[in-house]
């Protein structure tokens, strides 16, 4: 089992900057972040390995970027230039390869409103 805690989400106005972080139990080749909007899909926003390939979500491309330490075993999403439509729980979760079954943290809520 991979037990993952998260911190770092909260309110912010539109074109403001959050960094939320995530810190892993052991370490595991994949960790990342999905969010879920009210009454949508879960989404992919980003991940990346241990041997530093990254993926970022087509929606946030710009404006976020993922990076870790890895002998922390923590992972963090910086996300930039907010805007409402990112507003939503953000999962980090944590695998041993990609694709592969996930572990996942409670969820940190993210607001971004005037």
């Amino acid at each position: 089992q991979v037990q993952l805690v998260e911190s770092g989400g909260g309110l912010v106005q539109p074109g403001g900057s959050l960094r939320l972080s995530c810190t892993a139990s052991i370490s595991t080749n994949v960790m990342g972040w999905y969010r879920q909007a009210p009454g949508r899909e879960r989404e992919l926003v980003a991940y990346n390995t241990l041997g530093g390939s990254t993926k970022i979500g087509d929606s946030v491309k710009g404006r976020f970027t993922i990076s870790r330490d890895n002998a922390k075993n923590t992972v963090y999403l910086q996300m930039n230039s907010l805007r409402p439509e990112d507003t939503g729980v953000y999962y980090c979760y944590a695998a041993f390869v990609i694709g592969g079954s996930k572990y996942w943290g409670q969820g940190t809520q993210v607001t971004v409103s005037s």
